[in-house]
């Protein structure tokens, strides 16, 4: 019993930031209860932001910490999951800050949102972490429950409420089909631990391996729905565009990043042989990569809502992202690392250009956008910095992103998926300069200034912007990080 305990003691004080964040979870509620709306409003965003801002410290300083496990080996603490917690973070305070400034959520609604999107990146973090089939289970589950209140949370209007709705039942027949998978995976291995099903992989017969291949992939059906790959993406787009713009922020960013990097670690472990499950399964990894790119590249094109749009481009660029997953090697860790990076400030810096001109218009079509570069040059200076980056041009950190996965997929023989994923590169031009000639070369509807693009906004979105050139700019150092990033497989 003594060593229980100790064994628990000592797994908290590895398992600070989760705890960090449970307490700023909580803190939140008793926040919303005890203040009137007019104290609490203010209290909750800078509660938040300082007890998310004092988890980045931590995340940070544990970069460089010794890989280890927590809570009898059912956490898997490391480097990469470290950096992926820390993006995840990042795109917590984005959404939550986005939520103080936009008028798309009801001001008595905005601190109910901070409460739940730390909710579900508690979820993310587990899911980050997990070393074990349970663990990774109730990370899903911990992330998807609250997020489908998040989806749903413009009660009164009726696009917000299909979304929810839409979230909730995708989310709930992923889940069932998910646990089916793992009730077979246990039923194989006897047993729920990683390391434990990775000894027994290459002791397994024809029968086995044949049970053992579709239960996987119906446990991928979870992990492929929190990352909106094909053809899990379904939900994706009339979510995006029904919930509200913070909400559509946050969904682009902490669930996506949870679910690619439970993916990345589950591919290392399990799929580093060369067996017919391994081989199969990669294979179908590289047929879900290369379709999730080509639909979501095209799909976007016809788009005349730019939140749906960009939704689209969200299932591409988890499609790109799963081209690192297939290399199966510290290239494509450092790739995905790399890529998480670039991708939340792209993201980031869309959607707050977005959400402003959203909120003056009153809806977020392509028209909305005309001459915006005559009416506020800054603004549409920074969305198109955002765009050519997410389009992978140099010299923005979207390009390196995508070259450091490309590298890895042709350093690793998979050719022909390299060169979709550059096609694919080449088509998602169409629809991020779209915007970038509405913005520059239409007449403007009108003269009037964006309202709400204060000083503090205008700073904020700024400091936003600048990690894109840098991180195309001075990449070198960047990456150095991200070569340390390494997936420990306990």
């Amino acid at each position: 019993m003594v060593n229980l305990g100790l064994n628990y003691l000592n797994s908290l004080s590895v398992y600070v930031p989760e705890a960090l964040a449970l307490v700023v979870m909580v803190g939140l509620v008793f926040l919303e209860a005890t203040y009137n709306h007019n104290e609490k409003r203010k209290m909750t965003n800078y509660f938040s932001l300082i007890g998310l801002f004092s988890i980045i410290v931590v995340l940070f300083l544990n970069l460089s910490n010794a890989p280890t496990t927590a809570f009898f080996n059912a956490v898997a603490i490391d480097p990469f999951s470290t950096l992926m917690k820390l993006m995840m973070t990042l795109g917590t305070i984005g959404a939550i800050y986005l939520n103080s400034v936009t008028k798309e959520i009801n001001l008595n609604s905005k601190n109910e949102f901070n409460i739940l999107v730390v909710g579900v990146l508690i979820g993310g973090m587990i899911l980050a972490s997990a070393n074990n089939m349970l663990t990774l289970y109730v990370g899903v589950e911990t992330l998807s429950i609250l997020s489908y209140v998040l989806a749903s949370f413009k009660r009164s209007n009726e696009m917000s409420s299909e979304a929810g709705l839409k979230y909730s039942l995708y989310g709930g027949v992923s889940a069932g089909l998910m646990l089916f998978g793992l009730s077979h995976i246990y039923g194989v291995f006897g047993t729920i631990q990683f390391t434990g099903l990775v000894d027994q992989l290459n002791q397994l017969n024809m029968n086995q391996t044949l049970v053992l291949i579709p239960s996987f992939l119906l446990f991928f059906v979870g992990l492929g729905y929190k990352i909106a790959c094909v053809p899990f993406h379904m939900w994706t787009p009339d979510v995006y565009q029904g919930s509200p713009l913070p909400v559509t922020t946050f969904f682009s960013i902490v669930p996506k990043l949870a679910g690619i990097a439970a993916v990345m670690r589950i591919s290392m472990i399990f799929l580093g042989g060369e067996g017919l499950f391994s081989t199969s399964i990669i294979g179908l990894l590289v047929v879900v990569s290369a379709l999730t790119m080509t639909v979501g590249n095209v799909t976007a094109i016809g788009q005349q809502s730019v939140k749906r749009m960009l939704a689209y481009s969200s299932i591409s660029h988890a499609g790109f992202m799963l081209m690192g997953v297939v290399v199966l090697g510290q290239d494509g860790v450092s790739a995905i690392s790399y890529y998480s990076m670039v991708y939340v400030f792209m993201t980031l810096v869309a959607f707050y250009v977005v959400g402003f001109v959203s909120d003056h218009y009153g809806n977020d079509d392509f028209n909305r956008f005309n001459g915006l570069i005559k009416r506020n040059p800054l603004m549409a200076i920074l969305l198109t910095i955002s765009m050519v980056s997410l389009a992978g041009i140099p010299p923005f950190g979207g390009f390196v992103a995508k070259f450091n996965i490309l590298s890895a997929a042709v350093n690793n023989k998979f050719y022909t998926l390299a060169f979709i994923g550059g096609l694919n590169s080449v088509v998602s031009l169409y629809y991020y300069i779209k915007i970038v000639r509405y913005m520059v070369f239409n007449k403007e509807e009108s003269d009037d200034s964006i309202l709400g693009f204060n000083a503090v906004n205008r700073s904020v979105l700024v400091a936003l912007s600048l990690p894109i050139i840098i991180l195309g700019i001075k990449w070198s150092g960047f990456l150095s990080i991200t070569e340390k990033a390494i997936i420990s497989i306990f």
